[in-house]
């Protein structure tokens, strides 16, 4: 794996402009041939990475977004936060198309003492797998390289006592949008994401309908996830978006659904239940039963008395 310290670094191994800042830069990355490049598998950095990147396909190659082809043709955008590793895979094929782009790091340093230090790390597009990235309209990737643009103009003219209030405003500002556009995704990509709520019933299902609550207890966020190919934080922001609910709530809707089934056709007692259901501790199983039913599970039962 290759760890890249500094902006400089980075700058320097891929035959960057040299930054202005050694802690925020941004580059025009002009049309290079991705197998001229000589990359490790791995990469992983100390500062934030953002790039969109406009492909350009040789013939007819299509890129694909997880297992099916994307629907965007202009530009990709991903994030990497420091100390995420950023793996590499490409099929032969892919290995002739062209990119271009922009690319803008930031060191955590430079965000010292603004709001932005604390509220970089609440966007969960941090978090997103590299097949989960944000795949932009021409509408978009114009927004987009207009704000990065202008974060380039201040970057290289000469510093005063505005320009680090002015940049961070300016990342702010692409952030937010970068934000609206993933939710645009989410919401657009309507046949993909509904397989995915299909997919997530089925498999909370067969969880629930064998004896893997009992071996295993409640599955976990990161079990569904991984079940279903994608990120944790995607799944949920995905989820959220679509239907109001995150994975853990989408869990326990299912877990309650369940235990109402139980309490109404079978003797079995509260105990058995909750212990049917994966829980070590009926306490636990009550509290949850009443925080969403607004009844304890005795009080549930004999509504059908």
């Amino acid at each position: 794996m290759k760890r890249f310290s500094s902006i400089s670094e980075f700058s320097h191994f891929r035959h960057l402009p040299k930054p202005a800042h050694p802690l925020i830069a941004v580059f025009k990355v002009e049309p290079v041939e991705r197998q001229r490049i000589a990359e490790p598998q791995s990469w992983s950095y100390d500062f934030y990475a953002i790039a969109l990147k406009h492909v350009e396909n040789a013939g007819d190659i299509k890129l694909k977004y997880g297992q099916q082809h994307y629907d965007y043709d202009e530009g990709i955008m991903s994030f990497v936060a420091p100390g995420q590793v950023l793996s590499f895979s490409m099929s032969d094929e892919l290995k002739h198309i062209r990119q271009s782009g922009w690319m803008l790091l930031i060191h955590p340093d430079f965000l010292w003492n603004t709001p932005l230090a604390q509220t970089i790390k609440q966007y969960e597009f941090w978090d997103y797998a590299v097949h989960e990235a944000l795949f932009l309209s021409e509408k978009e990737e114009t927004t987009l390289v207009g704000i990065l643009q202008t974060t380039l103009q201040e970057c290289n003219a000469n510093i005063d006592q505005f320009t680090k209030n002015i940049i961070v405003s300016h990342i702010e500002t692409l952030l937010s949008y970068a934000n609206r556009f993933y939710h645009r995704q989410f919401l657009t990509r309507e046949k993909a994401h509904h397989q995915v709520l299909e997919r997530l019933e089925k498999l909370l299902n067969g969880y629930f309908d064998n004896d893997e609550l009992t071996a295993k207890g409640l599955p976990t966020v990161s079990y569904i996830a991984e079940s279903l190919n994608l990120s944790p934080k995607y799944l949920s922001s995905l989820l959220k978006a679509l239907t109001g609910q995150n994975t853990q709530q989408h869990i326990h809707e299912k877990l309650i659904e369940k235990a109402k089934e139980k309490l109404s056709t079978t003797n079995l007692t509260v105990s058995e239940i909750a212990y049917g259901l994966g829980f070590e501790h009926i306490q636990s199983f009550s509290k949850l039963f009443k925080t969403k039913t607004q009844l304890s599970p005795l009080e549930f039962r004999a509504t059908f008395n």
